[in-house]
């Protein structure tokens, strides 16, 4: 089932059980942030939630729309994510027609193509209501706070539509808007991103730059603006495809662009690139704040909406969130496009923790020396993948989706003075564990069994065994700064310790590893990971999540006699860290006990 618009996807959530609406008043001002966050890390990441009441608005808002699997396939029309990927595949393998009969069998398949491209249509339900000049008001969409410490109210899933200077390309995309006042925002995007590029092409012409923005679109449309297409790529034509018919598209009422026809609010407006504001903190997907920062001003000169629109919105924050169930969509839709480039790829697997950008697991057909080696430096050179800091490769035969799997072919097979490869490249604005903004290292784990041609691997000898607990009371009869000891129970060659480190010096992680690792009286730990004394290190999710974004690879990981230490504290300016290491995002205090009083009104026993 396709859906032609928000509304149409939400009567659908309804009807399927898979939307709870909330009549209770509630603030956009942290209060549905602090619900939703507890709604999404539920088991299956919880329901879709419509706030039918929100203070100082009479616009309902629609968030975790898209955050578990049954929603995101729903939304983008199939049983399963994979279909979409077959299909792309079908087209990138289609075989040239070498007779007639041949040509008329494609005849179907390129009439079905002809319905991808957007169409354009002379009315919309986006446009039942126009407001400018001194009638445009923010104030009247309730758009949320997510976080305590952020910046103020942001536009957290704004549809972004411009072109190029010579308007040869459109871009879509989805970047944070903060809300300055009534009739501007910022416009968030990173140096790395298209939005950007165009803005610069703007600035070195000393030209304005005209934006419209999408609030709520068909659920498709939804999704292909996140999608991190190539360059040039209409992601309205993506869209088109995924929906096997075409995105309806309306001319702006005072600028030149386009924007979906049954989009539920729209934004117009205009960029002067001579005008900069500060923008952020922003509660981000990493889990932590971003800094902030210098970014280019949105004047609003139209609201248009339909005559009863529903406030599309988001959080992101420490996972799981409704991003990754996008960003799942997004692993299986373009594996068929990495492929045309590396055949050898079999599948990909981005964790939960890795928040996208910190770790991804891949496996291969392996033909020839040192091609795990090469795979990885190709990936980090294609696209959005550039930003990935660590990658693990394995055989074609070993299933990334299986997590456990890999984690014990790690433990049990892999040498760690062969198998570790470290690169230097790009990373995400938002990864803040490098010394240095923008760039740091990066870490390849070569998980493939060594075949001719490649040096042979020294991997652990024995059986596996069941953890030794008693290392727990040995590392905390020696070391007076660990605040705990985990041993975590696989039974594996190699014994995971996990240690929270109450740091107070520079240098202090890589000192205390160091030590273990040349200690013989430890030497059953084959993995040590010193973590932030406050880390719970029973909770596993969070363990992962805060070594992926603490980790600079190059300088947090030693290796000493076949044995890993890795240093997830965090780090010092007396260390040569020159970046400012941000906040964990919480909620406050205060806005968890008014959610507290409200819960079982909002939520009660039969629904929740």
């Amino acid at each position: 089932m396709i859906f032609d618009c928000l509304q149409d996807f939400v009567k659908h959530l309804d009807d399927a059980g898979e939307l709870v609406r909330i009549r209770e008043t509630v603030s956009a001002h942290l209060e549905i942030a602090e619900i939703t966050d507890r709604v999404s890390k539920q088991n299956g990441g919880g329901k879709a939630l419509l706030f039918e009441n929100v203070e100082g608005s009479s616009m309902p808002v629609l968030i975790n729309a898209f955050g578990s699997w049954s929603r995101i396939q729903a939304a983008l029309g199939v049983t399963k994510l994979d279909k979409i990927a077959r299909d792309i595949d079908a087209y990138l393998h289609m075989a040239p027609p070498e007779t007639l009969l041949d040509k008329a069998k494609m005849l179907p398949i390129l009439l079905q193509a002809s319905q991808f491209p957007p169409k354009m249509v002379s009315n919309a339900p986006c446009q039942d209501v126009v407001k400018t000049g001194d009638a445009v008001n923010l104030d009247e969409i309730p758009i949320i706070q997510c976080w305590p410490h952020d910046a103020g109210r942001f536009i957290t899933y704004p549809i972004v539509v411009n072109r190029s200077v010579d308007r040869s390309i459109r871009n879509v995309g989805l970047y944070r808007m903060q809300v300055y006042d009534k009739k501007t925002t910022a416009m968030h995007w990173h140096i790395h991103k298209d939005g950007a590029h165009f803005f610069h092409e703007f600035k070195r012409k000393g030209k304005i730059m005209e934006v419209a923005v999408a609030l709520g679109a068909d659920p498709v449309t939804c999704y292909a603006a996140s999608a991190p297409l190539p360059y040039g790529v209409d992601e309205f034509l993506l869209a088109g495809f995924i929906r096997k018919k075409a995105v309806p598209l309306v001319k702006c009422k005072t600028v030149n662009l386009e924007v979906p026809a049954h989009a539920e609010i729209v934004l117009e407006g205009y960029i002067d690139p001579a005008e900069m504001r500060r923008e952020g903190p922003f509660g981000d997907h990493t889990g932590y704040y971003s800094q902030d920062g210098d970014y280019p001003v949105f004047h609003v000169t139209a609201v248009t909406h339909r005559r009863n629109p529903i406030y599309l919105t988001t959080i992101v924050g420490i996972p799981p969130q409704e991003d990754f169930y996008l960003g799942k969509a997004t692993e299986r839709i373009f594996l068929p496009l990495l492929r045309t480039q590396l055949p050898e790829l079999v599948d990909m697997n981005m964790p939960l923790e890795g928040v996208f950008h910190n770790c991804v697991l891949v496996s291969m057909d392996k033909r020839y020396p040192m091609q795990a080696r090469r795979l990885m430096s190709t990936l980090w050179g294609a696209g959005q993948m550039s930003f990935v800091k660590t990658i693990v490769v394995v055989d074609h035969d070993v299933d990334v989706q299986d997590e456990q799997t890999v984690l014990e072919l790690l433990l049990n097979e892999i040498d760690f003075n062969r198998d570790l490869f470290f690169s230097e490249g790009i990373l995400d604005v938002l990864n803040h564990a490098s010394d240095h903004a923008l760039y740091g290292s990066k870490l390849g784990i070569d998980a493939t069994r060594p075949i001719d041609g490649e040096a042979a691997a020294n991997p652990p000898q024995g059986k596996a065994t069941a953890p030794d607990t008693q290392l727990i009371q040995t590392i905390q009869n020696k070391f007076a700064d660990v605040q705990s000891v985990r041993v975590c129970g696989l039974n594996t060659k190699r014994h995971v310790v996990l240690v929270a480190l109450d740091k107070t010096r520079p240098h202090q992680g890589r000192d205390f590893l160091r030590q273990c690792l040349e200690d013989d009286g430890l030497s059953a730990a084959g993995v040590i990971v010193a973590l932030e004394a406050h880390v719970d290190l029973n909770h596993t999710s969070t363990v992962l999540w805060k070594l992926f974004n603490n980790l600079d690879p190059r300088r947090d990981v030693q290796v000493v006699g076949g044995r890993l230490g890795i240093d997830a504290t965090k780090k010092l300016p007396e260390e040569g860290y020159t970046q400012d290491w941000p906040e964990e995002i919480h909620m406050s205090g205060d806005i968890k006990q008014k959610v507290d009083e409200k819960w079982e009104r909002m939520f009660p026993k039969s629904i929740s």
